[in-house]
């Protein structure tokens, strides 16, 4: 139904009726995982939307080198200065794309003002406007009550297109005001044909890894996993207490030492070894997705409970909400070891009569 855009049937059907009914909601929230698509579908539903320019609103994806590197770029900024300018895309004149920026990832008051003096225009190349906001879970308080005043009047050639991956991190009066529409991970042989179509190089792989997103299967640099892998398996070694704290310690200086290396990417791979542990323990050795250390990961699940598990994707789960608060990723990493060795060492212990 839309142009090179693979997987979600249904939800294609339901923005393809919108656009056949011609009943277009002014606020559309497409929910989803990461990679499933969310921001390539809502560029191909402007596209029909405005009727023409589909080539020009792809130059505003962000996985695009020159994109990329831009972001990166605007990382080094000072806050003052990104302040001042604030991140956003336009390559067609009625589609505009606002974006999480800074080392924060966040989306700005700066850039919601932006969005809000943008607005005021009228389409020049067709009866409506689109802004996406991809990210909208990523904005900060200020920046989403600043958007709250536009969706309760906005223009009537407006139509805003937010994505996120948790909605229920959006103020509740965002979702009041907003058509929901849910974007679900592709099956594995639905990812596994997307992997072919595309040729990518370690098919087996990439399908396991990137838990039926396409766009993470696409992107998915292995070598790099596999360092952040290495080091998350010596955390949970660590915090087993299968291995001494030293091991770890390594990774953590390195770390440290490390101003690029942002903690997201390593909390993720945290989270794809911890949720295989547990399917280990419950006989799911089909389903783990880092298969080819299944053996080591076997053994560190059997000296946890799963009452261990839950505690160390809670904790995950804390460090990931305040990564907005550039907390230092080595010192909230050896915490979290710290406190899960000594769970791990009290569960050991026998229980005196």
């Amino acid at each position: 139904m839309f142009d090179h855009y693979y997987g979600n049937e249904r939800t294609q059907e339901i923005l393809e009726t919108m656009i056949s009914g011609g009943r277009i909601p002014q606020t559309i929230l497409l929910d989803g995982p990461e990679g499933v698509g969310k921001a390539t579908l809502a560029r191909r539903f402007a596209a029909r939307l405005i009727g023409s320019g589909a080539e020009q609103m792809e130059q505003d994806d962000l996985s695009l080198p020159a994109n990329l590197e831009l972001i990166a770029e605007r990382e080094k900024w000072p806050a003052d200065k990104r302040g001042d300018d604030p991140f956003f895309l336009s390559s067609h004149p009625d589609f505009v794309t606002f974006a999480p920026d800074g080392p924060l990832r966040q989306i700005s008051v700066q850039q919601m003002r932006t969005l809000k003096e943008r607005a005021q225009f009228s389409p020049l190349a067709g009866k409506r406007r689109v802004f996406l906001i991809d990210g909208l879970d990523r904005a900060n308080e200020q920046a989403a009550n600043s958007l709250l005043k536009l969706l309760e009047e906005p223009p009537d050639y407006l139509i805003i297109i937010a994505t996120a991956e948790n909605p229920y991190d959006l103020l509740p009066t965002i979702r009041s005001r907003s058509v929901i529409v849910r974007l679900a991970k592709l099956g594995e042989a639905e990812l596994t044909a997307f992997v072919a179509q595309r040729g990518l190089p370690d098919a087996d792989r990439r399908v396991a890894l990137a838990q039926g997103s396409p766009g993470l299967a696409v992107s998915l640099d292995l070598e790099v996993y596999g360092k952040r892998r290495e080091a998350m398996r010596a955390l949970l070694e660590a915090a087993t207490a299968q291995a001494p704290f030293g091991k770890w310690a390594v990774f953590s200086e390195k770390l440290a030492a490390s101003r690029s290396e942002k903690l997201e990417p390593y909390l993720k791979a945290l989270y794809l070894l911890l949720e295989d542990m547990l399917r280990l323990q419950h006989g799911a050795a089909g389903e783990v997705r880092n298969r080819d250390i299944a053996g080591p990961l076997t053994q560190l699940a059997g000296t946890v409970t799963f009452e261990w598990i839950r505690a160390a994707v809670r904790r995950t789960d804390d460090l990931m909400h305040l990564l907005r608060r550039n907390i230092q990723k080595n010192i909230a990493l050896d915490a979290l070891v710290l406190e899960l060795r000594t769970m791990a060492q009290s569960a050991r212990r026998p229980v005196r009569p």
